[in-house]
């Protein structure tokens, strides 16, 4: 079965964006996942079509709406199993594993926040699962949202060309991916690391894999705690 994405925006031309291009796009040509985009504005019922109001208790900017918003939710039905998605600064980090979580499923239903957020209400009384790409602001959630599907579309079956390439990346192992070299062997005065030159695939290996710790050690040191946590739980 193809996995299909359902995404609720204001802004639906921002959709497939990048990923009507290369490996993503040449997936969707094939039917492994499709896209469903959701006008959120179509669902207002006042002449102007707001989404949008002033927030409860005083403050800058607007906060969507509740009723119409959840107006929209529901339009895809209420048994609809696949997890419900909201992008959003506050929402728990995505990792590789969530990703693959969400990859072996039947699809994502994403909902793109915009202006100052969400109403509380609709979040709660609709499941809605906060997620967050990172500790920084966007304009909206829709380049969050390309971002994880982005991220999800490339583990699914076949999609790269090679699968065995996805198991050596940075978090697979919960550590940063090696560094990577290719022809010609000497450049500006740099050359490769005799040892990927050896033909040894186990000392290849083992380099790698201290390479990994290494750079994870320098870059990402939280990543390696909790590897340290997961083999002492």
């Amino acid at each position: 079965m193809a996995f299909r994405a359902r995404i609720l925006t204001l802004y639906p031309e921002m959709f497939p964006g990048h990923l009507g291009f290369s490996l993503a796009g040449k997936a969707m040509e094939r039917g492994q996942w499709s896209l469903d985009l959701v006008q959120i504005r179509d669902f207002a019922t006042d002449r102007h079509r707001t989404v949008d109001d002033t927030p409860a208790g005083g403050g800058a900017g607007m906060v969507l709406k509740a009723d119409v918003l959840a107006r929209a939710i529901d339009s895809g039905g209420e048994n609809d199993p696949r997890p419900r998605l909201l992008m959003s600064p506050r929402g728990r980090p995505l990792t590789q594993q969530r990703v693959r979580e969400l990859a072996a499923g039947d699809g994502v239903i994403i909902v793109c926040g915009r202006f100052e957020g969400v109403d509380q209400r609709v979040i709660e009384a609709r499941g809605l699962e906060e997620v967050s790409i990172g500790d920084y602001v966007l304009s909206g959630g829709e380049p969050a949202a390309l971002v994880l599907l982005d991220a999800i579309i490339r583990t699914l079956p076949g999609v790269m060309g090679n699968d065995l390439s996805g198991l050596h990346e940075s978090f697979e192992g919960g550590l940063l991916e090696h560094p990577h070299y290719t022809r010609p062997q000497e450049w500006e005065g740099r050359e490769i690391p005799s040892v990927l030159m050896s033909g040894n695939h186990g000392a290849i290996e083992k380099w790698r894999h201290q390479e990994a710790v290494r750079l994870t050690r320098e870059r990402r040191p939280d990543l390696l705690d909790s590897v340290k946590t997961e083999k002492n739980g």
